[in-house]
This record gives structure tokens, sequence and C-alpha cells, in this order.
């Protein structure tokens, strides 16, 4: 029997930085290091911009870099990325623990650029916990495009139906069903459910 191929999104499902939609690293920018959090954000998460990051048409550091110093910060964007990165990093245990099941291949599937997945695979240790990390500013393709979905089917060699999406995007979770992957949409509502879904599996 084909095990399950599970594709865990990291951001809000393994890594609980996520509270009301606010990724909660950036809740004291203005007191460490007086910057407008509003103001970050409108920049690197504007539309025209933040696909491009994801999909590594554009690179965050140099992004980061630019407006740090238009705006009249002198802070160095490797500093910063440290700083973000290192207070980015909240896995969340009762999820993580799943990972340990070896009914399933279990890997990652995020959008993030290129290095802040180097951090959640080096740094913070996930690198060892799953086969692959497929991050979206690797491969060119982020959530919920359909080539990025094509992808990891192509890595494994798996018919779509073997494939599972953990994601608390419901728009990434449509789409993956729509190839005929199962899925799961991770919120706060669902995830007592998780166990018994993965039970399931199979």
């Amino acid at each position: 029997m084909q095990q399950p191929i599970i594709v865990w999104d990291f951001d809000g499902v393994l890594n609980a930085n996520v509270i009301d939609g606010r990724f909660v690293w950036a809740d004291r920018l203005q007191q460490d290091w007086g910057i407008d959090r509003t103001a970050l954000v409108a920049h690197l998460f504007h539309r025209d911009r933040i696909g491009r990051i994801m999909r590594g048409q554009i690179d965050l550091r140099d992004e980061l870099q630019f407006w740090l110093t238009d705006v009249g910060h002198n802070i160095d964007a490797d500093v910063f990325l440290a700083y973000w990165f290192a207070n980015d990093a909240l896995p969340d245990a009762k999820v993580v623990c799943h990972l340990e099941r070896s009914d399933a291949t279990h890997v990652i599937g995020t959008n993030n650029e290129a290095r802040r997945a180097a951090y959640i695979e080096r740094d913070m240790g996930f690198g060892s916990l799953v086969s692959h990390i497929f991050a979206s500013g690797r491969m060119g393709h982020a959530k919920p495009d359909t080539a990025y979905f094509r992808h990891i089917e192509t890595w494994s060699g798996a018919p779509a139906h073997a494939h599972v999406l953990v994601d608390d995007t419901q728009a990434n979770v449509k789409a993956a069903c729509a190839l005929g992957w199962q899925g799961f949409h991770f919120t706060n509502e669902t995830r007592d459910g998780l166990p018994a879904f993965l039970d399931q599996l199979g």
C-alpha cells in the first residue's frame, strides 16, 4: 500500500507564529528598532512585491536593505533578518510531534523565500525531521499555484491521491484537493481533529 505523503505547511501549522492572522514576531518592532510595523508590512507585503519575493524573483535581503535605507534606518539587513527569523521561530510541539509518525512520508511545503527556508532547515533543525523541504523561493512557484503541487508529485513519484496537505490557508487546501490531493484545513477550531484525520489516512 502506498504510504501517504503528508505535506506540512510551516507558518501557522508546524510553527505557531500566527495569531489572529498576525505574525507575532513583529509585535516589538517599534520598541526594539523604532520601525513602524505597518510601514514595513506595506512595503514588503505589497501585492506586487510579495509574490515575487516568495517565488525567489526578488531577494528578500536586498529589498529589505533598500527599504531600511530609503526610510532612514541605519540598520544592516542581515542583522535585522537574524532578529526576524529568531523571533519568528515558535515551533508548535503538539503539531511537530506528528512528524514522528512512521506510517507516512513527511515533507514541508511552505511559501517562504530561500533565506528563511534555509533557517527553517538548518537553524531550526527541521531538515532532519522531514524527508524534504519544499520552499516557494527555491521552486519558483508558490501555493496555491498548480505547478507547486505538481512539483511535489514529480519528486514523490506517487499519485495525486497519496498526497495530503495540512495548511492553515483554505485557498491552498482547496487548490490541492482540486488536483486530487487530500487536505486538512488547520485552524484553532480544527486542530484538535488533526490526530483523528491522520489516523484515517491510508
